[in-house]
């Protein structure tokens, strides 16, 4: 009987094992195909930002539309709260005309430019002689003061709203500083009597449609009865135009520098508003 060789023994085993380790591998990938793994086990979904942004988007901008709309509510009913004031449009330059018969009061006029209507219009106590001369002695500060009124005296209780709509009541809205009717007046200093608000009637109308085309400078319009302006009469207009830079230091003080490029940077004339 011949003797089995070791060698082919040994590559039978070596091939039956490789066999059996090939067919339990794909016997693996066919339950794997056929059993797919649990909801449990399954990989999660990759996020799309695409999908969120269409649900996110048309909310964000209701939103944005609701605000705008409301602003613009807002903005309305506070102009309606203040017919004619246009203190609004002023800008921080500004044109200023003090204006006056020779034997009348000084006027003072603030416009958004020579052809808007004023939004500022003031008749001080000073005569505008008397306002010549501190002009040509060196530089004049106006001051204007004027007191706050009771519903603004509270601090909190002037800004206050009321809440509810069972009480209609209506609650007093604060001035605009440049609609005050009085103010005491000071110059360089010297209390000067007092300074009247002013509505731009026909005269003053006039006199300020007559220098609609001087931008700066100063002179005298020949008086007549359309333009007789200054509580006295008499005499022709001096007037004086020039650029003013306003500044708003709050909602209580406002000042106005005249422009001049030949005074060295210091304005020969400041006008100054404040309401304590």
């Amino acid at each position: 009987m011949a003797k089995p060789n070791s060698d082919d023994f040994t590559s039978k085993r070596h091939n039956s094992f490789h066999w059996t380790r090939k067919v339990g591998s794909d016997e693996n990938d066919d339950v794997s195909s056929h059993n797919p793994l649990p909801d449990s086990t399954k990989p999660l979904p990759k996020h799309n930002p695409s999908s969120s942004s269409t649900v996110i988007t048309p909310k964000r901008k209701l939103q944005s539309f609701a605000v705008s709309r409301l602003r613009s509510v807002i903005a309305s009913l506070s102009s309606r709260a203040r017919p004619g004031s246009n203190s609004s449009g002023l800008g921080s330059r500004v044109v200023g005309t003090l204006f006056g018969s020779r034997r009348g009061h000084v006027h003072f006029s603030v416009q958004k430019d020579p052809t808007s209507p004023p939004a500022f219009l003031i008749e001080l106590a000073t005569p505008i002689s008397g306002l010549v001369k501190e002009m040509a002695s060196g530089l004049v500060r106006i001051a204007l003061e004027c007191d706050k009124s009771k519903e603004e005296g509270g601090g909190e209780n002037g800004d206050r709203r009321r809440r509810g709509g069972g009480d209609k009541t209506k609650v007093a809205i604060p001035r605009r500083l440049v609609e005050e009717p009085m103010w005491r007046t000071y110059c360089n200093g010297k209390k000067c009597g007092f300074a009247t608000r002013r509505d731009c009637g026909e005269k003053e109308k006039k006199v300020l449609k007559a220098l609609e085309m001087v931008s700066m400078g100063a002179g005298v319009l020949p008086e007549t009865e359309e333009t007789s302006v200054g509580g006295g009469g008499g005499g022709d207009i001096m007037y004086m135009r020039a650029k003013f830079e306003r500044i708003v230091g709050s909602r209580d003080s406002e000042a106005f520098y005249m422009m001049n490029p030949d005074s060295n940077g210091a304005p020969e004339l400041s006008i100054y508003l404040l309401r304590i």
